[in-house]
């Protein structure tokens, strides 16, 4: 027994005291001490910064609407407000240059070598009815048997050139190509009409030679008429009306023969 009595007293006994213990409560509470201290700087430092970010604050703030329903529709922009729509953009036939008015008014002008010719509508570089004329040319000379495509339109491109070049040095206006070539296209309706004729009569007599001339005649005239009308030439319209018949004398010969 006395053997256990001693294991049993060394065994409990420690070294602990109760000022061990009363000097581990101070030492918690100025650990409590440090820690509220550090806690009362965080929460100085959030209120700091949400005076300085207030949006900070405001997205603290729980949301008070509605879902699916914006708060303010204004701040979305509507499909009105983009410049780019579909209603302000112009017609393809605008973009592509074809204006049916200005083709019109060139071939009532054409057509009446009387009228006077408007020269700002004449100085477009509108090659839309050209090259419908130039087709029907080809067109009616393949239905009376003559097939002519590639002479028409190689006579014309070098008709152009030439009359292009004839005009910047009579006038002190310069002019483009364009408008030379559309000038000339659309005087060849007269031809297309001769060459109509010539589908179902012939025109190998004294007739159809006089109905060429005439043809000639009334082509050279429309085109020296708009050339001086675009180009202020006056007085100079028989000048620029002999080489235009001679280009156009060309296209009666293909015609007729």
């Amino acid at each position: 027994m006395s053997d256990f009595e001693q294991f049993e007293i060394d065994f409990y006994q420690s070294n602990y005291n109760v000022s061990d213990q009363n000097q581990d409560y101070s030492g918690r509470g100025t650990t409590g001490s440090v820690h509220g201290s550090k806690r009362g700087q965080t929460g100085d430092a959030l209120q700091s910064n949400a005076s300085t970010h207030p949006e900070m604050h405001s997205l603290s703030q729980p949301y008070t609407g509605q879902i699916f329903q914006p708060a303010n529709a204004s701040e979305f922009p509507s499909d009105n407000t983009y410049p780019d729509s579909f209603d302000e953009e112009p017609p393809l036939l605008e973009e592509l240059g074809i204006n049916f008015d200005h083709i019109w008014q060139k071939t009532l002008t054409v057509l009446n070598p009387i009228k006077p010719a408007d020269g700002s509508i004449m100085n477009e570089t509108d090659l839309t009815g050209p090259m419908v004329f130039c087709l029907g040319l080809g067109a009616t000379l393949l239905l009376a048997g003559k097939v002519h495509f590639g002479y028409v339109y190689g006579m014309s491109a070098t008709g152009c050139i030439a009359i292009h070049a004839l005009l910047n040095l009579m006038s002190i206006a310069s002019v483009s190509y364009g408008c030379v070539a559309s000038v000339l296209g659309y005087c060849l309706l007269p031809m297309v009409i001769l060459s109509s004729y010539a589908v179902f009569f012939s025109l190998q007599g004294i007739l159809g030679t006089l109905l060429a001339l005439i043809i000639i005649g009334w082509c050279s005239l429309s085109a020296s008429k708009i050339f001086t009308s675009a180009l202020a030439m006056e007085g100079q319209q028989l000048l620029v009306a002999y080489p235009c018949a001679l280009l156009y004398g060309l296209f009666a010969l293909m015609t007729v023969f």
